[in-house]
């Protein structure tokens, strides 16, 4: 049996990225342990929808708790910064806050788990956080850090397939599913995840996809069952949601992985 960490900016980026490599860590009988870094502060919620004096935050590190169980981590560990918001917010500036945290400070704080769990892998994201989000940034830089001071043998980056993102919207396009208007500009300059050509690891969770969404369901604050995420048909889910895509250094070119416990 091994050890995977997988370390998360907010409540539900977990189930998002990476819920489907910690099921299959899980019923492959690994030890899986999350660790997020905020308790999600920032976010959105109809009225009424929180208890009477209960703060988002308490609701969603509830809703973590209920995403662990349901992905098969055994261990949930908040690092204790808060919410930095979107980039560019004025929140980005406020002190405790992630984004404003000292990366190594933090990392001995993520090292320290680490090293009580004797990490054999570790979960990041890449480092421009999949699409810039300021604590998912941080998440990468302090995570890659951790892993340095803590001696974790194997990190892997999580990330998006930007061109398998880019056929799969033109062929929406193509097939009437999706406007051709509605199309983001790729070429605007704005990142979301990585080329292809630099991934290194593609993991096939479509096994895990109903864990997966129940995750999803599970942080009922922020995903809605009117969500994207849970609106859509089984078939799409599968398609956006089935694979995950990883980095590691050190290996590549091109995929060379499909398992993260590969060999452990």
């Amino acid at each position: 049996m091994a050890t995977l960490v997988s370390f998360h900016a907010h409540p539900d980026d977990e189930c998002i990225v990476a819920g489907g490599v910690m099921r299959k860590a899980f019923e492959e009988g690994h030890r899986v342990v999350l660790v997020v870094a905020t308790r999600g502060e920032v976010g959105e919620v109809p009225d009424g929808f929180l208890d009477e004096g209960e703060e988002l935050w308490q609701r969603r590190v509830q809703e973590t708790h209920a995403s662990a169980e349901i992905l098969g981590a055994k261990r949930v560990e908040f690092l204790g910064y808060t919410d930095s918001g979107m980039m560019g917010e004025p929140r980005n500036d406020e002190p405790g806050t992630f984004w404003q945290a000292d990366v190594e400070e933090a990392a001995q704080r993520l090292a320290a788990i680490l090293r009580e769990e004797q990490a054999d892998v570790l979960t990041v994201y890449d480092d421009n956080g999949g699409y810039g989000h300021p604590d998912h940034i941080q998440v990468h830089r302090v995570g890659m850090r951790a892993a340095e001071l803590a001696g974790t043998p194997r990190v892997y980056e999580a990330t998006s397939n930007s061109d398998e993102m880019r056929r799969g919207m033109e062929e929406a396009a193509r097939t009437g599913q999706m406007k051709p208007e509605d199309l983001p500009d790729f070429d605007d300059g704005m990142e979301f995840g990585k080329p292809e050509a630099i991934l290194t690891a593609r993991v096939d969770v479509t096994e895990y996809l109903p864990h997966k969404r129940a995750a999803m369901r599970a942080h009922a604050s922020q995903i809605s069952e009117e969500s994207f995420f849970l609106a859509m048909p089984d078939e799409g889910f599968a398609q956006a949601f089935g694979t995950e895509w990883f980095i590691r250094a050190g290996q590549g070119p091109g995929i060379t992985e499909t398992d993260l416990m590969a060999g452990l």
